[in-house]
């Protein structure tokens, strides 16, 4: 049972992740010959306030 873990910033929509976790189950099955049923994702929303890329809080970055 293949099971994927996703963490992405927060603040995608219920389509994207939909889309998301269709495609990733899909690419399990065509890759692992899994069958798709035995296939788990779990998606984690991180908030902004808690993820940091080169020492700087996303919550903080500008935009551009």
């Amino acid at each position: 049972m293949p099971t994927l873990r996703v963490e992405m910033l927060e603040g995608r929509t219920p389509e994207q992740k939909r889309a998301l976790v269709q495609a990733l189950t899909q690419a399990v099955v065509d890759t692992l010959g899994s069958k798709p049923e035995s296939v788990d994702v779990l998606l984690y929303d991180i908030p902004r306030a808690h993820w940091a890329t080169g020492g700087e809080l996303w919550s903080e970055k500008r935009p551009g």
